[in-house]
């Protein structure tokens, strides 16, 4: 599973388009709020070599699989 895009939105809340052609939202404060302070957030990026997306010149990176598991959690939350 690989990220291909990002958008982010708001606050702690990111689009994640992963390789599958999956679109999913996902609020990331539990996940990187103890790592990530929100005003590093706009260094959001995807490694070139890894397709995670990192923070803070890769100082914080979130693997893929680890996205989409979170996220796809996250909405099923959400729908319950």
């Amino acid at each position: 599973m690989k990220l291909k895009c990002f958008e982010h939105l708001e606050g702690y809340r990111f689009m994640l388009t992963f390789e599958n052609g999956e679109i999913k939202q996902a609020d990331l404060q539990e996940l990187i709020g103890a790592y990530v302070a929100p005003d590093a957030l706009s260094t959001a990026r995807i490694n070139p070599e890894w397709e995670c997306l990192e923070f803070n010149d890769g100082m914080v990176d979130i693997e893929p699989k680890t996205l989409y598991r979170y996220a796809t959690a996250a909405e099923s939350r959400q729908a319950a």
